[in-house]
């Protein structure tokens, strides 16, 4: 398995770029780049799901929500016991894959 660096796939991304700000790119590699995104999207909305499926699971173990167990956790109310951080680190991760996921269908669909 071949694996790229951050700098290289950039690379690879402002040459694509470059071609569609210059109306070269074919439509076969403009389909490519739509299926990407596409399979990004799908997998980004299968991680979310297991994630929540966990945070669904620490929500019924402590009768606690993960936004008040999170607010309280930020504000350093609750202890850094191995559950709460393992729940804070799913509670971020959620964010992010919400994140990810808004930016790239809210791109998608322009």
């Amino acid at each position: 398995m071949t694996v790229y660096s951050q700098t290289q796939t950039e690379q690879e991304l402002n040459k694509l770029t470059k071609l569609v700000k210059s109306g070269q790119l074919s439509d076969s590699l403009a389909r490519n780049i739509h299926k990407l995104v596409g399979l990004e999207i799908n997998q980004l909305e299968i991680d979310l799901t297991a994630t929540e499926k966990d945070l669904s699971e620490f929500e019924q173990q402590y009768s606690m929500s993960t936004v008040d167990f999170f607010r309280q956790w930020q504000a350093g109310e609750i202890d850094d016991g191995m559950d709460n951080v393992e729940w804070a680190s799913l509670a971020q991760m959620a964010e992010n894959l919400r994140k990810r996921l808004e930016f790239l269908k809210g791109e998608s669909q322009k």
